[in-house]
């Protein structure tokens, strides 16, 4: 369909909560969909970030939001909840498609249950842990909905690093190497 532009950083938009829909089935929602994976296509194309966007992101206060995770099908979430957290927590690597040159250290919950609404509204439910970093990349797109950004979860201050840093340094032992895939989980947590 579009793409579309990315809101960025100390735009209102994105502290937003965003809405719920009541017809995950609607056709503006497929559209919405639609421009949501031209415009992670584009950021993935041009940059080589992106495996997830929120509606919010793109200036629409709807709770959908769509993931692409590499080697695998598209995956729009709508209505999407955390339904329960574990106890555990990891620390990782963040950044976000709205501030992409600042990267930083968030704390997040290892696993989550994710409860959600595919496009004919039927409801499913996901278990996500470490494999594929899902538990994070879930945890920061339902952020989205909900009015919070990365920025808001760093664990401390002095990690908080450029994009070119972050190339640098940090980038081949982080969930964004393609490469680091055969690293192991305590090289990647790095």
């Amino acid at each position: 369909m579009a793409i579309r532009t990315v809101l960025q950083l100390g735009d209102p938009g994105l502290r937003e909560v965003a809405k719920k829909v009541d017809d995950p089935a609607a056709p503006e929602i497929r559209a919405l969909v639609e421009d949501l994976s031209d415009t992670l296509a584009y950021w993935r194309k041009t940059t080589g970030y992106g495996r997830g966007i929120a509606a919010p992101q793109i200036g629409s206060n709807l709770r959908v939001i769509f993931l692409r995770l590499p080697g695998e099908d598209a995956w729009p979430l709508v209505n999407p909840e955390i339904t329960w957290r574990s106890a555990e927590k990891i620390v990782v690597w963040d950044a976000c498609l709205s501030f992409l040159s600042i990267f930083m250290q968030v704390e997040r919950h290892r696993e989550i249950k994710v409860r959600y609404q595919d496009l004919r509204a039927e409801w499913h439910e996901v278990q996500a842990g470490e494999e594929r970093n899902l538990s994070e990349l879930l945890q920061h797109e339902v952020d989205h909905l909900d009015g919070i950004l990365a920025v808001d979860r760093i664990v401390d201050i002095t990690t908080m690093c450029t994009r070119e840093e972050f190339e640098k340094r940090y980038r081949a032992s982080s969930p964004y190497a393609v490469a680091a895939a055969g690293a192991s989980k305590e090289e990647r947590r790095k």
